[in-house]
Order: structure tokens, then sequence, then C-alpha cells
């Protein structure tokens, strides 16, 4: 069973941003074309709500359930489009005068195994119009607000429909429910047989709150966790003049090699030393390292 509903925002009026440099400085384009400089370092990385690992031992009647997309985590506080990290996304001026002014929660979004294709897209600090006329901004809460999840969900549907003609690039995740764990495993093998990442599940009586949850939820095939890039190592026989694999160091100071899923693109130009990056793996060995880590992406910083 699906679900959708939205509410009215009023549109937005003040200036919006265009572009983030990496040293915290940032031009902001307003809608009657003037420019004005932000300084994004002075922002802090947001408080967002953060998922857990589902646990099988938990309800998932109790849930609604949505893809994991492989995209770019974006919040958008009513006037600025934000990475996680608090650093402001360089999107042309005519994608963010179009969103409400309203904070939102979602994801910028390519498709199934566009990533990469995305990541070039939101990092470039002049942004391609072309390019960004492909995005979606997909949203999946709408933090600060009261009441249920179940409640966020129905303002989200109300606020797409609303946005619709508008901002056509705005969309609600699809949210669906569960009878149980047989179901919920069905649904996961097809996302996955489908080129999807896994699921997420929000407890549907929760309310938003900032933070590593235990309402928020998610669900994959694999287990997943971030490392810094500390070395490229070279490759060879066909590798030969790119890079073999990744040596990283995991967040408890542990170092291994990533060799496996990376593209003959990101061989070319790797991640920067000093880049996190996410893997996947299936499990720890005795002495604490992944077993079988897979590159999946460098977190996008602009």
């Amino acid at each position: 069973m699906s679900h959708r509903i939205p509410t009215l925002a009023p549109r937005l009026l003040a200036a919006t941003l265009l572009s983030a440099l990496s040293f915290g400085v940032g031009s902001a384009t307003s809608v009657d074309g003037t420019t004005a400089v932000h300084d994004v370092a002075a922002d802090a990385a947001l408080a967002l709500m953060l998922a857990q690992r589902w646990d099988d031992t938990l309800d998932p009647a109790r849930y609604w359930v949505s893809e994991k997309l492989d995209g770019v985590r974006a919040h958008w506080d009513g006037r600025r489009l934000r990475f996680r990290s608090g650093l402001v996304i360089p999107a042309p001026a005519w994608f963010v005068a179009a969103l409400p002014a309203r904070p939102l929660d979602g994801e910028l979004w390519l498709g199934r195994g566009q990533f990469e294709a995305l990541s070039g897209i939101v990092r470039r600090d002049v942004p391609d119009d072309a390019q960004w006329r492909k995005v979606r901004y997909m949203i999946f809460d709408l933090p600060g607000d009261a009441g249920t999840f179940t409640e966020r969900v129905q303002r989200i549907d109300v606020l797409i429909a609303e946005e619709r003609k508008r901002a056509p690039w705005l969309q609600a995740v699809a949210q669906f429910r569960v009878h149980d764990r047989t179901e919920l495993a069905r649904r996961m093998a097809a996302t996955v047989a489908a080129g999807g990442e896994g699921l997420m599940l929000h407890r549907a009586d929760a309310a938003w709150s900032p933070g590593r949850s235990d309402a928020l939820r998610k669900l994959t095939p694999w287990l997943d966790a971030e490392a810094r890039v500390v070395a490229h190592v070279p490759g060879k026989g066909r590798l030969t003049g790119s890079v073999g694999a990744l040596l990283v160091e995991s967040l408890d100071g542990r170092r291994f090699r990533i060799g496996s899923g990376l593209s003959d693109s990101a061989r070319r130009n790797p991640p920067q030393i000093g880049a996190m990056v996410t893997y996947r793996y299936r499990e720890l060995t005795g002495q604490g390292l992944p077993r079988f880590p897979r590159f999946l992406r460098e977190r996008v910083l602009p």
C-alpha cells in the first residue's frame, strides 16, 4: 500500500545561492540577478536525521518503507540547498528559486546506478544547466515539522502536488507499507534485483529528531562504512598507469585496500588523498578488517 499527500508552502522570494568554493566562501545569486557573498564555513555540519542498520527483531509493519536511493543528500533550509557537510550546493538559480520557503530533506538523484555522473554534476562550481535539468530532488522528510512520520508523509505529498508545475524536478520518495518480514524480504529482493541499493524504514509514529535515530533504519544486502583515502596503490597489468586500489583508513584507525568496485574513470581520476569514501563489505574478520570490501562512492563535497 502506498500513500501520498502534501501542504501549502509559501513561495521563495529571498535570494538563492549558486555556488560554494571549497575554501568556504560561496557566491549567492538572487532571483533578481544580484550577487552577494556568503561565508559557508561559518555553517556547522547540518543536524540531520541519520539511519541505523535494520534489526531483524523489529516489526516492519510499524514502518513506512522506501527505496534507498544512490544519490547525494541535500538539505533545503528555505533559502539554501546544502550538502550534509553544511556547504552550499552550487545548483542553478532556477533550480532553487522554485523551491518552497520551508525546510526539506532529500536526495539529488539521476536514477539507479548513476551516482558517478550525478557527483560530477553537483560538484561543478559553475553549474551546467543542461545537466541539472536531468536531476531530481527526491524529498523524504520535513526537518523540524511536528507530528508523526505518517503525518509528514502526508504533508510531503500535498506539497509535491502543489509544486508540480512550478518545480517538476521536486518529487516525493515513494513510501509503502509491508505486513511482515516475509513481505519485506520480498520487496528487498525485488529492489536489489532491479539495481537498487536497498530499503529505508522509518517508524510511522516517530517524531522528527536530528542525529542517529532508531526510528530510521536502512536495510541492504551488505554492510557499509566510510574510510579516509591515505594513498593510491598503482595498478598492474591492464591497470598500469592508473590506480589499482585505494589504501584507506577506517574510522577506528585500521588500514586496508579497496580495489573492487572502482570504475575505469575512477581509476584514472581517483578520490583525492584525504577524501572520505563509502565502501561495502560482507563481514568483519577476526582482526576487525572488512571482508571483501568494495568501493561504492566518494562522499560528495564541493
